[in-house]
Order: C-alpha cells, then structure tokens, then sequence
C-alpha cells in the first residue's frame, strides 16, 4: 500500500514516453507464494529522445532477481531500483532488455496484479495493476505485441493468456507449458492471466466474413449449468457488433473466465475477459430477473471493448471517458435492442423506453449527486492523485450521455459514419477524446454547413449538470408559440478553486420539445423545414428562441423528450399539466417523467411535513394520476412497473435544500403503503393478472410482467393487508424462480408481521449457504432492510460467511448498509458514521480500491441537515487523521472536507 504522500497528476503535463516496446516475451512459473516472472522486451528508443533518457520502469511490491541488456547482466551502477521504479541508464538505441522477477499472489489482497482467489491464478491490471506482475512502462500509450509462457504445476490444468494458443506441452519435472501469442498491439493494462482448476461451456461460430471462432465461458467445477446465458449473450454480442458496427471478432478464440473475488464487474483484456461471477453464473432458481439482464449487458460491454478499448486505446488515463463512455453507450444500445427483439413497432419502442429509463434512473441516483459534489469533475478530467478514483458514474454514465449527444445530432447513419471514420484513423493506435469527436465532426460539418463541434467540446471539460430553464409565451392572435432555453451550470468541486470570477462557458444542448394540446394530442411543430411531433433543438449559447407556427392554444410542453441531453430542467409545470403528460404524452420517457415529478412533488411535501411534525396525507389528484397508469390496458407490464416506482431517495435527496434521508424514508414509506391502501383492488388485480407459471423465461414480456407484480405486492404488503402477507408467503413457499423468492422475502422482512419473516430468512440461508452469490443477495436483503440498525450489521459481520476480504460480501453487507439504508446509516446518533469509518479503515488496509468506493458515500456531507452535517464531518476527519492511509482514500477524504458544497 502506498503511503507516501500524494501526487497530482496534471493532463497539461502529459509526455509521450521516449521509448517504443514493440515486443514482449512474458514467461511464468507459476507458485501461489513465489512466482517468478521472466519479461524480455525489445526496447527502441524514438527519434528525437534524448540518448541519456533513462528507461523507467514501474514496479510495486517486487523482489528483483536479475536484470540484463542484450543477453549480459547489468552492472550494478546500470540501473536504480526504488519501491516503485527501476531506472536502466545508458542503453543503446535498440535493447533486448531481460528482467526476472518475483512476487507472492497468495497475499495480494488487493486484487490488483497477479492473485489467488479460490486456489486459482488470476489478473487484474487496468488501471495500474500490470507494475505488481513486473517492471514495465505500465501506461496506455506503450503497446506491444505480448508472447506469453506459462509454467505450472499439474493442480493448474488450465493455463490462459491474451490472444490466440500456439503450444501446449508437458515439461519432465511434470509441470504443463502453454505458449500464447496475441497478435494485436495492446497496453499492458489489458494483458490477463488465468491458471487454475476449471471447467467451460464452448460454442463455436461463423463471423460475418466466414471465419470460425471458437467462444469460451469458464468457471470452477460444478458450475456449468450456470454458464448457458453468458455464452449465449456473448453471441448475440457477436452478432450485434456485426451488424450495427459492422465490427467483426479478430481472433480466433474469445474467452469469459468468471472469478469470485474481484474489484470491479469485469474487464475487457484482449480476447480473455475477467468477470466477476455476479456477472457470469445465472439459473433461475439462484438469479433474478436483473442478474440476467446485468449478465447480458456486461458480457456486451466487455465484448464491445475489443474495438472501443482494445483495437483503439486511451493516449493517458484522462482519457478514460475515450474508450468506457463510447462502451456503455454501446451497451446500452445492445441491451436496448435485444429487449425489443421480435416485437412489433409500439412494443419495441416502449421497450427502449423501459431500457432508457433504467439508464436514467441509474445516472440520477449516482452521478448527478456526484457532479453536484466534491468529486465533481469532467468526463475528461484535469488532473487526479489516483486513477483508480475515477472509475466514476461521470466517465462511464456521463460519458455515455455525451455519446449519445453526438448520436442524436447526427443521427444514425451519420454516427455510424462518424463511428467508421473513428477506425479508419486511428485503429491501433493510443488516442484522445478530441480525436474521437474529430471524427463526429467530419461528418456533422458535412451535414450543417458553417456549424462544428467547438461549443460541444466543452462537455469534455466543464463539470457540473447544466440546469435548462424553459420558457413558453404564446400569442393567441398569431397563434405563434415561442420557446426560450437559458442555460447556467455552476462551478462543482476542483472548479471552485477558479475564484468567483470563473464563469463556465455554454455547452451544446440537443434539446427535445413536444407540445400537446389540452387533450393531450400532439400538436405538430414545424422546424427546420420539418413537421413533426418532436423538435430538436439545439441549444449553443447562454439563452435562444424558437418560434412554432400555427399552435392555437397555450401548448403543455413535453420537455427533454427521451432525456436528449443530461440536464436538469426548470420548468413549473401545474399538477393538472403534469397529470395529462403522464396519462397522454406521446413519447414513452417523457409521459414517465411526468409521473416521476408528480411523485417528487408528493415525496417532498410529504418529507416537509415530516419534518415539521404534521399528520402526512396524499393528495387526492396523485392517487388518481397513479391509478390511471396502473389501469392503462394500453400499456405493458414493464413499462408500468417502471411508471409506477416511486422515486429513490437519492433522486429525491437531490431536490432537497437540506437533506434528511430519515424524512424521505418515512414519505415514500408512507406514500407506498398510502397507494397500497387507496388501490387496493387494482394493484391485487395486477398481482393477479401477472402471474408467470410454466417455465422460467428472463425474456422482457416476462421480465416485466414479475416486476409489475412483484411492486403490486410490496404496496400491499405496506399497506398492512392481512391477505397481502399470505400472497407473500404463499410466493416465497412456492416461487419456482429466485425472482419472485427475493421479492416475497424482501417484501415481508421490511413490511411482514410475526414469526415468518425470520423464519424465511434463516431458511433461505441454510438452502443457499453453499452458493457464494446467493449468500450476497441474503446479506444485501438485510442490510438494507428497514429494521436494520449498526447493531444488526455489526451481528451480521460476525456471521461465519461474511469477510471484507471478499469485495462482493462486502459490498453486500457494508455498502447496502451505508448507501442504501436511510435510518440505520443516518441515525441522529451518528453510530452510522462512526460503523462507516470504522469500515472504511479496516477494507483500506486490506484493498484501497474498495475502501476508497465506500468513502465516497459521504461525499456530500455538508449538503445535509445540521444534526447529521456535524458527525458526518467528524468520521471524515477521522478518516483522513488515520496514519498509514492509501491515498486513494485519502484523495476521496480530503476532496470532500475541502471542496464541500
């Protein structure tokens, strides 16, 4: 763990390295305690570097057994080794540098470098992770061509690397050989190893050219059974990158390995891919519904990454955004697709609707507090201490929203164009940001003659969500209709430091408007030569006006139609404008964010009320509005369960000049039994008619209809109806899926009454204590749980499954308890905290990545009320006191004491 103290690392400040490394030989003897690693490497220096330009390698927690140039050991004045490099001087122009090294994966706790999990060997090395294997030049902008050897004894039946198998033999002392050969240059970061004891499900397959690939899933024994959706959706990955992209596979085999303990969901190494098994394993009497579908949309995004990632790479780690934000808008677009497979054009269209919602839930909930927060920053950031603290809700779903931007500019067909002009330059090769919207702009310059991309470029470096206030004026006697956008965003945390002359320049905001009628009919807008019932407007300047013909009436506006852009929008809608919208607004998003700001509104009188000491009440027009959606025949299943979930308290907490989680817990709490009560009849009628029997099926019509029944079921259970906890029962007893078995129990651990529910729990424990994945689930469940208090997860952590070793349990226990749960985290008291820091220290000496996640779950600490602002101020500081700190935590700590809000 690195101690020492932090450095900023500034993007201005960026070198090219001096020495290409067009080749590299990687040979492992293989040994849990001490494996030693052999790296020969041609080193070149590049014209114009200077000839006493030291090579510095990097390297952490390495014992260094002989290094050597051109097949002669170095003297010893050749070379300097310090904790974190080793310095070679003097070498010629060309060099065959051979360095033999050891290291022990067996203590590795932090999962970075070469580990041992589960008796198996395994890798892990973006960001920084490839310096803990050997000494290298461990930046993106070093790509080589890898030949791996790996040496193991016979307990290690499986030995794989990046790339294509050239041999395999047994050597005379009885160990195996395999020689791997990727053929493709890549930076360090993507190189993988796995050695172990494992079994795989395969499939081969015919490329769009005619070649055939053999695909590969592998996991430990016994899990086979468990593979079969992974295989099958890194073939539709396959084939959907095919046919949107028109990117083919380029290497004779891809392999999925799934690992259980891991620091992130998995990693895109070139043709080997490191999952972590939550996004692997699935049947369906051990994953839900979201397991199948995060399955498929990470095995998507990882597959995709072979060309956004791979092929082309990051120039330097500020680049980030470069390779994740273009892969999980891709990602989503897969899943979106494959969701609206088959359906006819209505159904396929609300699918992608319930598939942009979900994104948008998810970008609210974690990166607009984040841009609002100390942690604020760019999707291209300016400086960091740690990279790994970027890893960020902002670079991955930010990032992806400004794809999308560029998508919905130019459309299509002009962004495949953008897209195909992207490989043709700079396959390959180490790139930036700007060289990716280069590429878009080529295309969009050709569409809109005079206009570019200058002002979009600056969502590459403001940080910040940007608040678009609209304005409607109508003049009856023209029967003109005038819009007015006015842009502001503020300066958020690294910008503060400016001073209060720093004005942030206007981003390019496509801007999607529907007007309706008092009807709720779509009127037709004619813009831009075109008439049609979504205008796109493009906002580039600090305030513009728009003018629609020929609307008679004062319209309703339906705004930022399938969330064009990642804003927040000002507008004051009336309750009634808002209940229209959400009953009759054409476009799928925008009737559900109608719905979401109905709620809102709701949610937050009702925190009000709480706080001040009044009787909570719900306002008559709410409950209709809800039951108008929840009685729509026109609309499916999933699409209603998603209408009809109420805001997250993150969302909400964001709404809030003060935030005082305990009072939203106890509105929505509140407002979900209140609609339990006064819908009584109609959501049993939706548990009734979407009831699933027969076999299991994870496919959306499905999917959906659980959903929707399974929300009917918690409003009842809420409402304290005696006949709702026999449902609950009844479905737990008899669920056939784990679906409906997790939200029976879930429903009756937070709403139940009597025996039952501890009942449930214990024995769901004892049918599932040998599946490391489903013990999560049963420690998520509980540590979010209402009930919940520090003392119960203190009891929790003492249970014979539970370690902070692993990051899932972990993540499970800990994380849901401090993130996820309102009272027990937030307690006046401040236990909450006090159990956060306590945690947040004991992971850190254990894994400072995972420490440093849940640190960030004080980030806003000085947005909340008084009472809770001063002891969250207090762990922090105890934090940031603590001797021996990582940085990466300490870069979260100290952002978020310094650039509080």
């Amino acid at each position: 763990m690195r101690t020492d103290t932090p450095i900023t690392v500034f993007r201005k400040d960026y070198q090219p390295y001096p020495y290409d490394i067009p080749e590299v030989s990687l040979a492992f003897d293989l040994a849990p305690e001490a494996t030693e690693v052999r790296c020969t490497m041609r080193v070149l220096r590049k014209p114009g570097a200077s000839t006493d330009a030291a090579l510095i390698l990097d390297g952490e927690d390495l014992e260094l057994v002989s290094v050597g140039v051109n097949g002669a050991p170095l003297a010893a004045d050749g070379y300097h080794l310090s904790e974190q490099s080793l310095a070679l001087y003097g070498l010629p122009a060309d060099a065959t540098i051979e360095i033999v090294s050891r290291c022990n994966p067996s203590a590795n706790s932090t999962l970075m470098g070469l580990y041992v999990s589960g008796g198996n060997f395994f890798t892990q090395c973006e960001a920084e992770g490839f310096r803990r294997i050997t000494w290298f030049a461990d930046r993106p902008d070093v790509m080589s061509r890898y030949r791996v050897t790996l040496r193991a004894q016979p307990q290690y039946p499986v030995l794989l690397s990046n790339g294509n198998l050239i041999a395999t033999r047994q050597l005379p002392d009885g160990r195996n050989e395999v020689e791997w050969e990727d053929p493709f240059p890549k930076p360090c970061y993507l190189f993988a190893l796995v050695a172990g004891n494992l079994t795989h499900r395969e499939t081969t397959v015919k490329t769009a050219s005619g070649r055939d690939v053999l695909l590969q899933v592998y996991s430990d024994p016994g899990s086979e059974t468990k593979t079969e959706w992974a295989l099958d959706s890194l073939v539709r990955a396959l084939r959907w990158d095919e046919t949107r992209f028109g990117l083919e596979l380029d290497l004779d085999r891809f392999m999925i390995v799934a690992v259980h303990d891991f620091n992130m969901g998995a990693m895109e190494n070139k043709g080997l891919n490191i999952f972590n098994a939550a996004y692997v394993l699935a049947d369906p009497d051990t994953a839900t519904d979201a397991n199948y579908e995060g399955i498929e949309s990470v095995i998507g995004h990882e597959y995709f990454h072979n060309w956004t990632g791979n092929r082309i790479t990051c120039r330097d780690w500020f680049q980030l955004s470069l390779k994740e934000g273009l892969t999980v808008f891709r990602d989503q677009e897969f899943s979106a697709d494959m969701m609206a497979h088959d359906m006819d054009a209505a159904a396929a269209a609300s699918a992608r609707a319930v598939k942009r919602i979900d994104d948008v839930v998810a970008l609210r909930a974690a990166q607009f507090p984040e841009d609002a927060g100390p942690m604020a920053h760019p999707i291209r950031p300016e400086s960091y201490q740690e990279i790994g603290n970027f890893y960020t809700a902002t670079v991955y779903e930010k990032g992806a929203e400004v794809i999308r931007m560029q998508h919905t500019l130019l459309g299509e067909e002009g962004f495949r164009a953008g897209m195909d002009e992207y490989f043709r330059r700079h396959d390959g090769q180490a790139v930036t940001c700007d060289d990716f919207v280069d590429a878009m702009e080529s295309v969009y310059v050709r569409q809109h003659p005079g206009r570019d991309l200058s002002v979009f470029r600056r969502w590459y470096r403001q940080a910040g969500t940007p608040r678009v206030t609209v304005k409607l004026d109508h003049d009856a006697a023209t029967r003109r209709c005038t819009v007015t956008l006015t842009q502001e965003c503020q300066p958020v945390g690294v910008e503060k430091k400016a001073g209060a002359d720093y004005v942030k320049a206007p981003y390019h905001i496509p801007f999607a408007l529907g007007l309706l009628d008092h009807e709720g009919r779509a009127l037709p807008l004619r813009h831009e030569g075109t008439v049609q019932e979504t205008a796109l407007l493009e906002l580039t300047t600090h305030s513009q006006q728009w003018v629609f013909e020929d609307i008679a009436d004062y319209p309703v506006p339906s705004l930022l139609r399938d969330f064009s852009a990642p804003v927040i929008v000002d507008y004051d809608w009336t309750d009634e404008e808002l209940a229209l919208l959400s009953a009759h607004d054409s476009n799928p998003f925008a009737r559900w964010e109608a719905g979401q700001e109905l709620a809102t509104r709701q949610i937050l009188a009702l925190a009000q009320a709480r706080q001040a000491g009044r009787t909570l009440h719900a306002d008559a027009a709410f409950i209709d509005a809800w039951r108008a959606l929840l009685t729509d025949p026109a609309i499916d299943a999933a699409y209603r369960a998603r209408a009809l979930a109420l805001p997250s308290e993150k969302t909400l907490a964001e709404r809030m000049h003060a935030v005082d989680p305990p009072a939203l817990a106890v509105a929505r709490d509140f407002l979900r039994a209140e609609l339990g009560r006064q819908l009584t009849a109609e959501f049993r009628l939706a548990f009734d008619q979407n009831q699933t029997p027969g076999e299991y099926s994870p496919a959306p019509v499905p999917a959906g209809m659980r959903a929707l029944k399974n929300l009917a079921l918690s409003h009842l259970l809420a409402a304290g109806e005696h006949e709702a906890q026999r449902l609950a029962e009844q479905q737990y007893e008899k669920a056939g899926n784990m679906t409906d078995s997790m939200a029976a129990l879930s429903a009756l651990i937070n709403y139940g009454q009597g025996e039952f529910p501890q009942e449930a729990l214990a024995a769901f424990y004892d049918k599932w204590s040998d599946n490391p994945l489903v013990v999560d689930k049963w420690f998520a469940l509980q540590a979010a749980a209402r009930s919940t208090t520090v003392q119960t997860a203190r009891d929790l952590m003492t249970h014979p499954a539970f370690t902070l070793r692993n990051p899932n349990r972990a993540r499970a226990l800990i994380f849901q308890f401090c993130l996820n749960n309102a009272r027990g985290m937030h307690h006046p008291d401040g236990t909450g905290y006090a159990f956060w820091a306590e945690q947040v220290l004991a992971l850190d000496a254990l894994n400072p990545e995972i420490a440093a996640r849940l640190a960030r779950a004080l980030d806003n600490w000085s947005r909340y009320v008084p009472a809770l602002r001063t002891p969250m101020q207090a762990a922090l500081q105890q934090v940031r006191a603590h001797e021996g700190l990582s940085r990466n935590v300490q870069e979260i700590v100290s952002k978020a004491l310094e650039f509080a809000a």
